[in-house]
């Protein structure tokens, strides 16, 4: 049963103009609507967010899973912005709207007449959000960038990969999701500042930024000290060759044994602490500069148990270790009963059938995250937000006749 969101919640009354699509602009938003924003989502005809349809076999044309993951708690409004008159809805819902936020490559807008600066005029305390890949200043302003090309310009593919194999990408979007979770907390600080100044704003987001800020702590030790981490594979950054992955006699496990501590009680439990006794075994220095032996050492004592075995064991003694762990394994984790990061509803497809979906990834005592409406079907509320404008039946008709719809 869908429940409806207190009036408590903390964007209950925000109103958020989403022109995104894909993965960062449309999961940020959600964050939102999550938190009680009403969100019209606005797209083209027929087609809709490219989202729709990627990354889905099998399935309904208009209602990949990727998408639904990206969009609860939305309504869905048809523009073909290249129509004037698509100009003029989008003018006549500015007055109620608090946020606008687009994806779209730089200067795309502008030639639309709906850039921040157009708008603005229109609503003065309109908060604006545009996302990019490279930002709106800069050499690569105007090119258009996708998860994996940022995560190769920005370093992040320089320190992932084994080093016989090369540099990888990941199998997941870390670029889209953490580029999503950054505007989300932009523009929740801009709604703040709204609250308290009275003052709209204009906010550049670019993924190459979020890339760089995700990396932190790698920039600051080469800029400060000149160090780069490098393909090291599953390795720890630390290069303490007791913190990596491992196999089991079944599978995987990933360990963490960085203080001498921790390296004693680790060898303890595999039963080899006489090679602690051994120069290139007993010092982290000296581990870290003999790192394939004690490697091999620790491989060899894991391989003879199975992986759960070894977390009973290794967690009970104090020794910080994780199954390395399918997606299957994950979603029916009991740890995740009670918590927020995921949502049972009602299929937007097929009736009588349910969908499951990651949500969000924190829990309030009150007034938190929740679901109220599942993804919508591509146009489904563009009669009811155009009559909401002053649009009647026949005007309504003739938009759909043309293709403004």
């Amino acid at each position: 049963m869908v429940v409806m969101p207190p009036s408590d919640r903390a964007f209950t009354g925000v109103r958020i103009l989403d022109f995104s699509q894909v993965l960062a602009g449309p999961f940020a938003v959600m964050q939102l609507a999550l938190l009680g924003a009403e969100v019209i989502k606005v797209e083209q005809p027929n087609t809709g967010d490219q989202t729709r349809s990627l990354m889905n076999e099998g399935g309904h044309e208009s209602m990949s899973p990727s998408f639904m993951g990206m969009n609860l708690n939305k309504k869905s409004l048809t523009l073909n912005l290249k129509h004037d008159e698509a100009a003029t809805i989008v003018r006549k819902l500015l007055p109620e709207t608090d946020v606008l936020v687009e994806n779209f490559r730089s200067g795309t807008m502008a030639r639309l007449g709906l850039d921040y600066d157009a708008v603005k005029v229109l609503k003065p305390d309109l908060i604006y959000c545009s996302i990019t890949g490279y930002g709106q200043t800069g050499a690569k302003a105007k090119e258009a960038a996708y998860d994996g090309a940022i995560q190769a310009s920005s370093g992040m593919m320089s320190q992932t990969g084994h080093p016989q194999t090369g540099p990888t990408r990941t199998g997941y979007m870390p670029v889209d999701m953490s580029t999503a979770l950054n505007t989300a907390f932009a523009i929740s600080s801009a709604l703040y500042r709204k609250e308290r100044t009275g003052k709209g704003q204009y906010i550049d987001l670019a993924m190459m930024d979020t890339a760089v800020v995700m990396q932190a702590v790698q920039f600051a030790n080469w800029l400060n000290q000149g160090s780069l981490v490098g393909l090291g594979g599953n390795s720890s950054p630390t290069r303490q060759p007791t913190a990596d992955v491992f196999p089991t006699s079944d599978g995987y496990i990933q360990v963490t044994a960085l203080s001498q501590p921790q390296v004693e009680i680790l060898f303890r439990e595999l039963e080899i602490s006489g090679r602690l006794d051994q120069p290139e075994y007993a010092t982290t220095e000296a581990r870290i500069q003999n790192p394939q032996p004690v490697s091999e050492a620790v491989s060899v004592a894991l391989c003879k148990k199975t992986t759960a075995e070894w977390i009973q064991q290794l967690a009970t003694a104090g020794i910080p270790v994780a199954e390395v762990r399918e997606l299957p394994d994950v979603s029916e984790d009991p740890q995740f009963e009670g918590r927020a990061a995921f949502v049972t509803l009602p299929s937007p497809i097929n009736k009588g059938e349910s969908i499951r979906l990651a949500q969000s990834g924190f829990v309030m005592n009150e007034a938190g995250p929740e679901t109220t409406s599942g993804p919508p079907l591509l146009g489904e509320h563009s009669e009811e937000i155009l009559r909401s404008i002053g649009y009647d039946d026949d005007k309504i008709v003739s938009l759909r006749e043309a293709g403004t719809i």
